[in-house]
């Protein structure tokens, strides 16, 4: 299966808009290199139409992971319901593609459970099996 994604750039710490096009191997290398950094964000469809983007933002040991979707021309945005990592009343801030942005604790997880959502979306083709996901 062919995954295409673009992420944080570990030489300069940004995102690039360059899309890469792998397979989940590669994906993966890519995420481990950032996790040893500390923080990353990572957006990846799969090469099937009408496929989601998923994106994942994380810094330290908190992560979010987003849904886009354009459905009926339409764009449409999810978060996935975070883990108990961290209170509901709480936010942290984790890379997002236009910069940092701030998420409430209802949507933090862990970085291995965000990274388990991302692979079972890679496995699957599907983001539906990851949990509850809630429309912004």
């Amino acid at each position: 299966m062919t995954v295409e994604w673009s992420a944080t750039s570990p030489e300069t710490g940004r995102v690039s808009s360059a899309v890469v096009r792998s397979g989940p191997s590669e994906l993966e290398g890519h995420f481990t290199m950032l996790r040893a950094l500390g923080e990353g964000f990572i957006e990846v469809a799969l090469s099937i139409e009408d496929s989601p983007q998923i994106a994942l933002g994380f810094r330290g040991a908190h992560a979010v992971v987003e849904q886009l979707r354009a459905l009926d021309e339409d764009p449409k945005s999810l978060l996935l319901v975070g883990d108990g990592s961290i209170p509901w009343d709480d936010t942290v801030e984790v890379p997002h593609l236009q910069g940092d942005a701030i998420f409430t604790g209802r949507f933090v997880m862990t970085v291995d459970r965000a990274w388990d959502a991302m692979r079972e979306f890679v496995r699957t083709g599907s983001p539906a099996s990851s949990g509850e996901w809630h429309e912004l």
